[in-house]
């Protein structure tokens, strides 16, 4: 008889950490687009490409500036009866949006965000301040908001904006690095608030052993998260035989789609990033976990 399917102890999260953090990450993120308004080619900066397709960094910083008036625009709105999704639903349910996400960007890139450098970093500070100051207040455990996906606990949906200041700054800070090498310093060089970077490393790894569930192989993104997932046969002591093993920004751009297998194993020629030994370590066939 085969193994049953382990379940997966999904964590949860402190809120008022999560508001911490979310600060602390906006912060970082506002720093980088005022001191790219200071520049004299801003306006050609602000029309780079990024790694998202066709959005340029200005389509960026709107997509940014929109995950903190999610906040609110739906805070205090009516959510009906139905049960709220969990984090690990929120991951998997971001795979079908991309196509409207991107949309909404470009438009808010054109609209709010048009304007020249110092306008953008403006629009984007007021939508953070806004969110800010609503989350300065207290609210009851069990309070609920609307998403595109359903609605959410707001101690959980804290979380969702943590994924994307998190992921969108990473992809903002190689945006500039790529567009000007010499004077912008690399994606990893970004300051991410610490807490905010824990926080989504477990919540991408946690939707990875949901969507995957099992006790063959046990990945680890030092030192924040371990998980187990993948089914077939659980280790119960000693060193498990298959072992996927990858720092914190590397496994956020591999579970994100932002880099691929074979890029961040070193087979297509580039320096690794990600080590995995044992016949069932492979998990190509199960990444991106988020859209």
């Amino acid at each position: 008889m085969p193994p049953a399917a382990r379940r997966v102890r999904v964590r949860s999260y402190d809120p008022a950490t999560s508001r911490a953090a979310l600060a602390a990450q906006a912060g970082a993120v506002r720093t980088l687009v005022h001191a790219l308004g200071d520049r004299a080619d801003a306006e050609a900066l602000l029309a780079a490409p990024t790694r998202l397709g066709d959005w340029t960094v200005r389509d960026l910083v709107a997509h940014l500036g929109s995950a903190f008036d999610a906040i609110t625009d739906n805070l205090g709105l009516s959510t009906g009866d139905a049960a709220p999704l969990t984090l690990t639903d929120w991951v998997a349910a971001t795979r079908t949006a991309a196509p409207a996400i991107a949309d909404r960007a470009r438009q808010r890139g054109a609209r709010e965000y048009g304007g020249g450098p110092a306008e953008v970093a403006a629009a984007l500070d007021a939508a953070v301040e806004r969110a800010l100051a609503l989350l300065a207040d207290e609210y009851p455990p069990q309070l609920r908001l609307p998403t595109r996906f359903g609605a959410m606990l707001l101690t959980d949906y804290l979380v969702t904006r943590l994924v994307e200041t998190v992921v969108h700054a990473d992809d903002l800070a190689a945006a500039l690095a790529g567009a000007d090498p010499g004077r912008c310093p690399p994606a990893d060089a970004f300051p991410h608030d610490r807490r905010a970077l824990a926080a989504v490393v477990r919540l991408l790894a946690d939707a990875l052993a949901v969507q995957a569930p099992g006790g063959a192989v046990e990945l680890r993104i030092p030192p924040f998260a371990v998980v187990q997932c993948v089914a077939g046969p659980r280790h119960t002591r000693g060193t498990p035989p298959n072992v996927v093993e990858t720092a914190p920004l590397p496994w956020i751009r591999l579970a994100t789609g932002r880099t691929s297998w074979a890029r961040i194993t070193g087979a297509e020629g580039n320096v690794a990033q990600l080590t995995a030994g044992g016949e069932r370590s492979d998990l190509s066939a199960l990444l991106p976990v988020m859209g």
